[in-house]
């Protein structure tokens, strides 16, 4: 099996993506991945050096998650949940940029790699979505 077909597993190492990085992969990677993201996050929230504003943001964002009003009805194949998660990855984004490299490496346990990984993936999330929304959420978070 080559690099680019073999799946990865948490705390796994995962060689630097290259020019070849498809998004199909690049999503099921950080699928794979979700329990160390999910530890990044909750350590996030415990931390009182990150600004609460990125905090609620998130909260906000898993409420509209967990809400059943959603901009795209889930009755939709595929589109109707990919709202949920683009706007749980850029809520994450935004937490991530706010508490600042140091307290993210602080953080983080996984590998290094995983994180670039994860920003990359957050980065698609934010290629999607409208400008507009994105400025607001960039005012919101201050």
């Amino acid at each position: 099996m080559n690099e680019e077909t073999t799946s990865v597993r948490p705390d796994d190492v995962i060689p630097p993506a290259g020019p070849t990085l498809q998004p199909r992969k690049l999503v099921e990677d950080v699928v794979l991945l979700l329990p160390n993201i999910i530890k990044l996050v909750s350590r996030l929230l415990k931390d009182r050096r990150v600004p609460r504003r990125s905090k609620i943001i998130l909260g906000l964002a898993a409420a509209y998650v967990a809400s059943p009003v959603d901009l795209i009805p889930e009755i939709v194949p595929v589109i109707g949940w990919a709202d949920d998660v683009i706007i749980m990855l850029v809520a994450i984004d935004h937490l991530i940029d706010r508490a600042g490299p140091e307290i993210i490496e602080e953080h983080w346990d996984g590998p290094g790699d995983l994180l670039s990984l994860t920003r990359e993936a957050i980065g698609v999330s934010r290629s999607i979505l409208p400008k507009g929304f994105l400025q607001a959420l960039d005012r919101l978070g201050g």
